[in-house]
């Protein structure tokens, strides 16, 4: 009969799947919430200084992405122009490379003895392993996640609506703000938590473009790396806030989204 499995196996299979999600992240909090020396984890300069550079360089990599992201999500849902289709190759490039990879292109583009070192070696700029270094690596990364959720926000707006404000007097530019981005601000917002979270989580690139360098390129991620070798109880505070700040975002986001949508 349709709706109805004569065989447990869909619930199986999904249970199983469920568990192997879920049961990890209970392992953590666990061990984290069994440990007396967990709160005092929290204050350690290692935790302190890695959460306070994550959180600046994930909100400069966001805004960034937001800045730059936002008129090229709209170029690609309303023009057609020669070489779209690249394009739109080279924004979702980065989600198939492996991070490391991604790290040495870009040490290869702006490292000392890359592509564009010597020019910028003229201007006085170093890049590499420094926190302007940390912001590319996590913008290179996350990037394509906000570009693909305005993307498709953009694309949600009905065109007839936007047709409809111009033949009312609207302008382009007036359109833009007061039909088609309260419209495509679901798709906006999920893009952003997205690639928000994609950087803040990134460890292969930052690693080889800007190093693991104490107070200037070491993120939450790199510190769990170096937390597990010397204090477990340091690792284990960063990985139970990167859930939990994790976890919040993702909730406010759904909650957001189906709010707008309900509208």
């Amino acid at each position: 009969m349709r709706g109805r499995s004569p065989l447990p196996l869909p619930w199986l299979a999904a249970g199983l799947l469920i568990l192997f999600l879920l049961v990890p992240v209970v392992a953590l909090f666990w061990e984290a919430g069994g440990s007396s020396a967990f709160w005092p984890a929290l204050r350690q300069p290692l935790v302190v200084d890695a959460l306070k550079l994550t959180g600046i360089t994930s909100l400069i990599s966001v805004s960034v992405a937001l800045l730059l992201g936002t008129p090229l999500a709209w170029l690609l849902a309303r023009r057609s122009f020669p070489g779209q289709h690249l394009v739109e190759i080279l924004i979702d490039l980065p989600l198939v490379l492996p991070p490391v990879v991604a790290g040495v292109a870009l040490l290869m583009a702006f490292g000392r003895n890359g592509l564009l070192g010597s020019d910028l070696r003229l201007l006085g700029l170093e890049i590499p392993f420094t926190t302007t270094a940390v912001v590319m690596a996590q913008l290179f990364v996350s990037v394509p996640f906000y570009v693909r959720g305005a993307l498709l926000g953009f694309r949600l707006v009905p065109l007839d609506v936007e047709e409809a404000a111009a033949i009312d007097g609207a302008s382009t530019w007036g359109t833009f703000r007061h039909v088609t981005l309260p419209l495509a601000l679901p798709g906006i917002i999920s893009g952003a938590i997205l690639c928000w979270a994609r950087a803040v989580s990134e460890f292969g690139a930052t690693l080889m473009f800007a190093g693991n360098i104490a107070g200037r390129t070491q993120t939450m991620p790199l510190a769990i790396m170096t937390a597990m070798e010397t204090d477990l109880n340091s690792a284990l505070a960063l990985a139970v806030l990167l859930v939990v700040a994790s976890a919040l975002v993702l909730v406010v986001s759904r909650l957001f989204t189906a709010e707008r949508l309900e509208r």
